[in-house]
């Protein structure tokens, strides 16, 4: 093997990718990537030790853990930086707290150059863990934890932060690189899920605060006959700053992707030029940024290593990388990226071809929805609404996801689906109606914004005086993509939320011990029959 990953759904064979990633990630970068993680570990060991939350330190973590996600960073060059940075940091650490002896020795390791990064990365990788269970267990809170800095990341550029979570980031990295009891780290891993609900709340009052509720919104999904830049991926901020600089250049502002909720926020409503959603998921990006004509930026993780035909047209940001790509840095503290070079590629391209006409409609995160809660109890009520299901989560380029696609055709008339993320491009489409004015596909946002479903969840269980929250009539089909995810599914468990059902496939990285404590813990099972699936969820199973 020139490599080993398994950390997203569509590893090779749902076993692992040993050769290259199918992101398109090279065997290089993966190692990199994984010595960058086990650098990180190094940097919390130092910080546990010293008994510190240190921000700073903190905020480097989250930076390096984002940027190992799926789709998010494809340059060798980028990792290398990186892991010089985290050496230098961890060895600044060390001195400033004074912390000396014995220590593991992804506290202590050193490299001069390149390749001896390239020589300690073979020795660091995820299958250095021999026991299986020992190693999925581990993996599993790895993953939570980059679900989570990438939350942490995006409510961190709009001024929030929580010492609270920082500090579990550093626990639960440190905790890998020990010899712990299975209950203990089964605790570990629930604790991953008990912060990734705080992260979310964080950032949905981080996004809330600084831009408004998202409220109910019709969004254009026609072009107009100007240039324009295509922006995916999630980062508010930059959505932001773009838009705030693109303002009488006429140049328009379209969605692509995850970032189709930005339309749902009324800060972002005032700009005339925000023209609309061009697109669908992420994975079919290769033909919409063609077709697309002007530059298109990435904000964050969704890239897909990108054809000829458009290339250079592309533009990354943040912990985004590719070779050869443009890249927008960082700004100055408390300043704005500079995107006037995005722009002015954009006045030079044609307008972007249209894919579709019409619109969509979303925006029901939980302030929208709770804002109809009468409606919608009285609807459950008088038997109008049987059921919801929850459908959240990543799309991807699985045949098998078709089923989310039959799934959402299928249900029964008297059914809404609750849906957040990406995998509602598999149905938001179809034009499924509504009941009694209430929309049966009722979109709360980004994959984030799942934060939403649980508090409308919660909501509703209070007002039907339950006292669980599997007794609503809620059942859950969650499509599963990358560790974004994986921290939703810790989320949701950690709110004592069972009986999901969770596709295409089950994790890799669950060996059969670890999937057998879901199973008999929360009933998590997976996706199976369409039909046969239909037929157990109404049904409450």
């Amino acid at each position: 093997m020139s490599m080993f990953c398994y950390q997203c759904q569509e590893t090779m064979k749902n076993s692992g990718c040993t050769v290259n990633g199918m992101c398109g990630k090279k065997a290089d970068t993966a190692n990199l990537q994984d010595l960058l993680i086990y650098t990180l570990k190094g940097i919390a060991l130092v910080l546990e030790k010293a008994a510190v939350t240190d921000r700073e330190a903190v905020r480097f973590l989250i930076r390096g853990l984002f940027a190992t996600i799926t789709n998010a960073n494809f340059n060798s060059g980028d990792f290398v930086n990186l892991i010089s940075e985290a050496l230098s940091l961890r060895d600044r650490l060390k001195k400033q707290y004074g912390i000396s002896g014995e220590l593991h020795d992804a506290a202590v390791w050193s490299a001069d150059n390149p390749d001896d990064m390239r020589g300690k990365a073979a020795l660091v990788g995820i299958l250095n863990e021999e026991n299986q269970d020992v190693r999925s267990l581990k993996e599993l809170l790895v993953y939570g934890l980059k679900g989570i800095a990438a939350y942490a990341d995006h409510a961190r550029v709009l001024g929030y932060e929580d010492d609270e979570i920082y500090a579990f980031v550093v626990t639960g990295l440190a905790s890998t690189t020990k010899t712990l009891p299975r209950e203990e780290m089964i605790a570990m891993v629930m604790h991953t899920g008990e912060t990734a609900v705080k992260t979310m709340a964080l950032l949905d009052r981080a996004n809330t605060e600084t831009y408004g509720n998202p409220e109910l919104t019709e969004v254009n999904l026609g072009v107009r006959g100007n240039p324009g830049i295509l922006v995916s991926g999630h980062d508010l901020r930059d959505m932001e700053a773009l838009l705030r600089q693109t303002e009488g250049t006429g140049v328009d502002v379209y969605t692509h992707g995850e970032m189709l909720p930005a339309h749902y926020y009324p800060a972002f409503k005032r700009y005339g030029h925000f023209a609309g959603n061009y697109g669908n998921a992420w994975w079919l990006q290769k033909n919409e940024f063609a077709s697309f004509n002007g530059p298109v930026l990435m904000t964050t993780n969704c890239l897909v290593p990108p054809a000829d035909s458009y290339r250079d047209r592309v533009f990354t940001t943040g912990v985004v990388g590719f070779e050869g790509l443009r890249h927008i840095p960082e700004p100055e503290e408390g300043g704005e990226k500079d995107f006037s070079e995005v722009i002015s590629l954009a006045k030079t391209c044609d307008p972007p071809v249209e894919l579709e006409s019409g619109t969509l409609v979303g925006g029901f995160a939980h302030h929208q929805v709770l804002a109809l809660a009468d409606r919608v109890v009285e609807a459950v009520k008088s038997g109008a609404v049987k059921r919801f299901v929850v459908m959240a989560g990543c799309d991807g380029r699985h045949k098998e996801r078709d089923y989310f696609t039959r799934v959402a055709g299928e249900l029964p008339d008297d059914t809404v689906i609750l849906t957040a993320g990406c995998a509602k491009y598999r149905y938001n489409k179809l034009g499924l109606g509504d009941i009694g004015g209430i929309p049966r596909v009722l979109d709360a946002g980004q994959c984030n914004d799942s934060y939403s479903l649980a508090v409308i969840a919660l909501k509703l269980k209070e007002v039907f005086g339950l006292d669980d929250i599997n007794d609503l009539p809620i059942s859950y089909d969650i499509a599963w993509y990358e560790q974004k995810a994986v921290a939703v599914l810790l989320a949701l468990l950690s709110l004592g939320v069972k009986g999901i059902r969770l596709g295409p496939t089950l994790p890799a990285f669950l060996s059969p011990g670890v999937a057998r404590i879901l199973v008999e813990t929360f009933s998590i099972k997976p996706t199976g029959d369409v039909k046969t699936d239909i037929e157990a969820m109404i049904s409450g199973h």
